[in-house]
C-alpha cells in the first residue's frame, strides 16, 4: 500500500479541495482509504463521500500512539486499501501546545513515517515560497516534506518562478500548481464547509464538487505523487478495538440526517464492538424507531429548525422515552435539540433576530444562535450519575451557540481545559438522558460508550 500525507503551511491553504480532488481521482484507479487529522467532521464528509470509504480522524491529542495505530491498520486492511491518503489539520505544525507538537499535522506524520506533500499558498510570492519552504523542512528532521503543490498562482511566470526557486534551493519537486479561484467551490459557512450530506441533493453543489476535481486533477502531476508516496505492507488487523460482538442483543438509534451528521465513523465498529445494533434514523423525517437507546450527534440544526419543530411525534416521542428513563445522548448539536427551544439572536439564514422553534424539551433551557465561536480540546471526567460512569475522557468543542439552563440543572462532566455549557460544567442530565457540548471520539471514549450500552441493556432486560 502506498501511503502520503497532504498538508498545508497554514489554515486556509487549500488542502482540504486539493486532497479531495486527489482522492477522487485516485479512487477511479485505486482503493483509496482517507484520514483526516485532528477533531473534524465535514472534512471527512467530503474525503468519504468521494472514495467510497468511511474517512477517519487521527489525532494525538486525544488519541493515544496505539489508538492512532490501531485506527490506521484496521482502515487500512478491512478491506485492503492499495492507496492511504492523509490530509492534515491546519499548518503541518499548529497543535494544541505552542512547543510540542501534540495535536498536529507533524506528529501523525512522524508516528506513521509517512511522507508529507506541502501545500503552499502562494498568493503574491514567488522566490518567498522556497525560503517559507526552507523553514518548514528544516523545522523537525523527522519529518519529510517530499513534494509542493503551489496554490493560489496567477499565470505562468509566477508558477515558473516560484517552482525555480523552490527546486533549487530546496531541492523538493513542485508536483503541481493551482490558479487563484474568485469564487471557491466549496461552499463555507460559521463552522467551516457545509458537510456534504447536507449539500449534495442539491445539483449545484454536486457540479460545484465536479468541476473542481477536474480543475485541480488538470493541475496535478498524479504520477510524480505516486513516486513520492511510500510503499508498505499491511498486515491483517490483529488490534483489540474493533472486534464485532458475537451477537448484537441492543439496538441504539442513531440520528442521521441534514440537521445531525457531526459523526466519527469509528462508532458504528464501536458500538458493534458492544453488542450494539446501530438503526439511523431522521429527526427531521421520521418517527422514532423502536430502539433501547439514542445517540443524537452534533450538526446545524439551527439550519433545520422548522423542520425539527414540524416533526411534533419525533420530538415529544424523545421527550417521553427521557421521562420513561431510556439512555440518550445528545452532543452539541444535540444537546441543543434536547433543549426547549433554538433561538437567534441576530439575522441569520434568513430568519429574524428572535425567531424560535421549539425543540424536545428534555432540557429546561434555550440554545442561542450566534454567540462565541469556540474551537478548542477539552480534558473532563464523568460522574457516576451519567450513563457514561465515572470516567475521564479528552475531546473537543466546534460550536457557535450558548446554551441557558434553568438554575437547577444537573450536570454530569467537570472539565479542567476547555469551556463546557456553564463554565467549567458540562453534560447536563435529567434522567438518563445526557447533553453535552464536549464531542468525544468513539475510539478514545470507547469505555464510556460501552457503559452507555450497559444502561441500555440492563434497562431492556429488566423491563422484560
Amino acid at each position: 500500500m502506498k501511503t502520503i500525507l497532504i498538508t498545508g503551511d497554514r489554515s486556509g491553504s487549500g488542502k482540504t479541495s486539493i486532497s479531495v480532488a486527489i482522492a477522487a481521482l485516485l479512487s477511479r484507479t485505486y482503493q483509496v482509504q482517507c484520514f483526516k487529522v485532528g477533531m473534524d467532521y465535514i472534512d471527512p464528509s467530503y474525503l468519504s463521500a468521494v472514495t467510497g470509504r468511511h474517512c477517519l480522524n487521527l489525532d494525538s491529542f486525544v488519541l493515544s500512539p496505539e489508538e492512532n495505530k490501531e485506527i490506521f491498520l484496521h482502515a487500512c486492511s478491512s478491506p485492503p486499501a492499495d492507496i492511504a491518503l492523509i490530509e492534515g489539520v491546519r499548518g503541518l505544525f499548529e497543535g494544541a501546545e505552542s512547543l510540542s507538537d501534540i495535536g498536529s499535522t507533524a506528529s501523525i506524520a512522524k508516528l506513521l513515517k509517512i511522507p508529507v506533500i506541502l501545500v503552499i499558498d502562494a498568493r503574491s510570492i514567488t522566490r518567498s515560497a522556497a525560503a517559507l519552504l526552507k523553514g518548514f523542512s528544516t523545522f523537525d528532521p523527522d519529518i519529510t516534506i517530499s513534494g509542493v503543490i503551489l496554490n493560489n498562482v496567477r499565470g505562468e511566470s509566477h508558477i515558473r518562478k516560484a517552482t525555480e526557486a523552490i527546486e533549487h534551493y530546496c531541492g523538493i519537486p513542485v508536483i503541481g500548481a493551482i490558479p487563484r479561484l474568485e469564487n471557491p467551490p466549496l461552499k463555507m459557512r460559521h463552522l467551516g464547509l457545509v458537510p456534504f450530506l447536507e449539500g449534495s441533493p442539491d445539483h449545484e453543489f454536486l457540479t460545484q464538487i465536479t468541476s473542481m476535481i477536474e480543475l485541480v486533477g488538470a493541475q496535478i502531476d498524479i504520477d510524480a505523487l505516486l513516486k513520492i508516496a511510500d510503499d508498505r505492507e499491511i498486515p491483517p488487523y490483529t488490534g483489540s478495538v474493533f472486534h464485532p460482538a458475537e451477537t448484537a442483543d441492543i439496538k441504539i438509534g442513531i440520528a442521521l440526517d441534514g440537521a445531525f451528521n457531526f459523526y466519527y465513523a469509528d462508532i458504528f465498529a464501536i458500538l458493534a464492538a458492544y453488542g450494539a445494533e446501530v438503526i439511523p434514523f431522521s429527526p427531521i423525517r421520521d418517527t422514532l424507531p423502536d430502539v433501547d437507546g439514542i445517540i443524537i450527534g452534533g450538526g446545524y440544526p439551527e439550519y433545520f429548525g422548522r423542520e425539527l419543530e414540524g416533526n411534533a411525534g419525533m420530538r415529544k416521542a424523545i421527550k417521553e422515552a427521557s421521562e420513561q428513563g431510556m439512555p440518550i445522548y445528545g452532543e452539541c448539536g444535540g444537546l441543543m435539540y434536547l433543549c426547549d427551544s433554538i433561538r437567534f439572536t441576530q439575522d441569520w439564514n434568513n430568519l429574524a433576530a428572535g425567531d424560535e422553534f421549539r425543540m424536545c424539551g428534555v432540557f429546561s433551557g434555550t440554545a442561542s444562535i450566534p454567540s462565541r465561536r469556540i474551537v478548542r480540546y477539552v480534558i473532563g471526567r464523568s460522574s457516576p450519575g451519567t450513563p457514561f460512569g465515572a470516567q475521564q475522557f479528552k475531546g473537543h468543542a466546534f460550536h457557535y451557540s450558548d446554551v441557558q439552563l434553568d438554575a437547577d440543572a444537573r450536570y454530569g462532566y467537570e472539565l479542567e481545559r476547555g469551556v463546557g455549557i456553564a463554565g467549567t460544567k458540562d453534560g447536563v442530565i435529567s434522567n438518563n438522558t445526557l447533553g453535552s457540548y464536549t464531542h468525544l471520539h468513539p475510539v478514545a471514549a470507547r469505555k464510556m460508550l460501552a457503559a452507555f450500552c450497559t444502561v441500555c441493556r440492563q434497562r431492556k432486560f429488566s423491563s422484560h
